[in-house]
C-alpha cells in the first residue's frame, strides 16, 4: 500500500471513530480507561521487552544518555503511568458541559456548551509516556487520535496503543479512537501536516526546536504547541536568600532536559554581593556550568565564559546556565519578553506588589511567584497528565489537559422567535 492510500486510509477512519465516540456517555469512556490500566499491569513484561529493543537500538545509534533516560520504561514509570490514568478516570467528563448560559431581553436563552474538538493529530519524540497519557485525554474528552511517534521510541509505543485498541475492542468500542502510525517513514509525517486537513482538525507537536519548527512550516492544519521552552528565574533584591537557592537550584538541576527547566537566570544588582555567590556555588556544586556577564564574573572564584547575546537565547538542556545582572523588576520583565519563549518564568521576592508587577507583565504562559519553574506539568496542576505545553497566545495556554481539548458551540432556545 502507498503512503499516500495508507493515511488517507487512517484518516477516513478516524473520521468515522469521531462520530461513534460522540455517542459514548462517560461511564463508557471510564471502562474502557480501566480496562486499559489492567493491560498495562497485566503486559507490563511485554511493554518492557519491546522498550528494552528501542534502547538497545538507541544506544548503538550513540544517543545521548539524557535522550536514553527519556526513553527507557520500568516498573516504576508503568506505574507512574497507570496513576495518570486513575486521576484521569476520576476527572468529570468535560464534554457537554454548560459554560455560561444568559438570556436575552427578547426571552431568547443562550449556552456556551463544551464539545471536543474532533481528530487531533499527535507529534512527538523519546518519551513512550506520551502514548497513553495523549490517547487517555483526547478519548476521555472526546477526540480521536492519530499518533506518530519518534522512531527512537517505535516499538514501545506501539505496543502501548495496541494495549489501548485492544481495552477500546474489549469494551465494544471503535478501535480507531486511537490510530498509531506504524511506518517510520518520515514522509508520512509531510504527509499528515500538508494533506490531510480534509480529517483532521488539530495537530500538536510534542518535541524539540527542530520537530516544532517543522511542523509550523508544513502544516495545512491548526497547531498547538510551545516552539521552546527557555524559561527564567528573577531572584530579585527582596529575595529571601535560602527561598532563592532552594528555587534556583530545583529549577535547573531537578531535570535538565524537560521544557521546564530554567536556562537563565537573573540577579538583582542591588542583592548581587548577598545573593550571587551563595546561589551560584550552589549550582556549581551540583555539576552547573556557569555563563555570565562580566558583572557576575566577579562574584565567581570559578572560571567563567563571558556570555553573548547567544547565550540569552539558549535553551540548553543539559547543566548550564546563563546568568545576568539587572537592575530591578523592570529590566528583568524586558529581558524576559525580549528573549523568553512565552513558557514559564518565576520571581523569588517577598514583596507581593514587585511580584504582581512581574506575574502580569511577564508573556510567560507561566507565571510563578517563589517557586520552581519545573511545575510546569500536567500532572502537577492537577490535570492528571498533559498532551504537552502551549505557548500559543490564543487558547488553550500552558499545560493542556482534558478541558483544553475542549472547544465549545453555542446553543440558542426560543420559543418561536424571530428577529425584527
Amino acid at each position: 500500500m502507498s503512503k499516500n492510500l495508507y493515511m488517507e486510509k487512517l484518516g477516513k477512519k478516524a473520521k468515522l471513530a469521531s462520530q461513534n465516540l460522540s455517542k459514548l456517555n462517560i461511564n463508557k469512556k471510564n471502562s474502557v480507561l480501566k480496562q486499559f490500566s489492567k493491560y498495562l499491569k497485566i503486559n507490563e513484561h511485554l511493554i518492557l521487552r519491546e522498550n528494552k529493543k528501542d534502547v538497545a537500538k538507541a544506544r548503538s545509534k550513540k544517543i545521548k544518555d539524557s535522550m536514553i533516560d527519556r526513553l527507557k520504561l520500568n516498573s516504576k514509570k508503568i506505574e507512574s503511568i497507570r496513576n495518570s490514568l486513575e486521576k484521569i478516570i476520576k476527572f468529570k467528563d468535560p464534554v457537554g458541559k454548560t459554560l455560561s448560559s444568559w438570556k436575552r431581553p427578547n426571552g431568547l436563552i443562550i449556552k456556551k456548551i463544551s464539545m471536543p474538538i474532533g481528530v487531533i493529530g499527535i507529534i512527538y519524540e523519546s518519551r513512550p509516556n506520551v502514548t497513553p497519557d495523549v490517547s487517555s485525554l483526547c478519548f476521555k474528552s472526546g477526540n480521536v487520535v492519530i499518533l506518530r511517534g519518534g522512531s527512537e521510541a517505535f516499538y514501545s509505543n506501539k505496543i502501548l496503543a495496541k494495549l489501548f485498541k485492544k481495552a477500546l475492542k474489549k469494551k465494544q468500542c471503535d478501535e480507531n479512537c486511537v490510530q498509531f502510525i506504524e511506518n517510520k517513514n518520515r514522509n508520512l509525517v509531510n504527509y499528515l501536516l500538508s494533506n490531510m486537513k480534509n480529517y483532521i482538525d488539530l495537530i500538536i507537536p510534542r518535541g524539540g526546536k527542530s520537530l516544532v519548527k517543522k511542523v509550523l512550516k508544513k502544516s495545512a492544519v491548526s497547531i498547538i504547541g510551545h516552539y521552546e521552552g527557555l524559561c527564567h528565574v528573577f531572584v530579585d533584591r527582596e529575595a529571601d536568600l535560602p527561598t532563592a537557592i532552594k528555587v534556583v537550584k530545583n529549577s535547573k538541576m531537578r531535570n535538565v532536559s524537560i521544557c521546564g527547566a530554567a536556562e537563565t537566570l537573573l540577579i538583582d544588582k542591588t542583592c548581587l554581593k548577598t545573593h550571587c555567590k551563595p546561589i551560584l556555588d550552589q549550582l556549581s556544586k551540583l555539576g552547573c556550568k556557569i555563563i555570565g556577564d562580566k558583572t557576575i564574573k566577579k562574584f565567581t572564584s570559578k572560571k567563567m565564559k563571558i556570555a553573548t547575546k547567544k547565550d540569552w537565547e539558549t535553551e540548553y538542556l543539559s547543566p548550564k546556565i546563563s546568568v545576568k545582572c539587572v537592575n530591578g523588576v523592570a529590566e528583568a520583565i524586558n529581558h524576559i519578553n525580549h528573549y523568553g519563549s512565552s513558557h514559564t518564568d518565576t520571581i523569588v521576592t517577598k514583596n507581593k506588589k514587585t511580584a504582581k508587577k512581574f506575574l502580569l507583565s511577564v508573556n510567560s504562559a507561566i507565571a510563578v511567584h517563589n517557586a520552581s519553574t519545573q511545575f510546569a506539568d500536567g500532572g502537577e496542576f492537577g490535570f492528571g497528565a498533559e498532551v504537552g505545553i502551549s505557548t500559543n497566545k490564543l487558547h488553550p495556554r500552558g499545560p493542556i489537559g482534558l478541558d483544553q481539548l475542549t472547544t465549545y458551540k453555542y446553543i440558542l432556545e426560543g420559543k418561536g422567535h424571530i428577529r425584527k
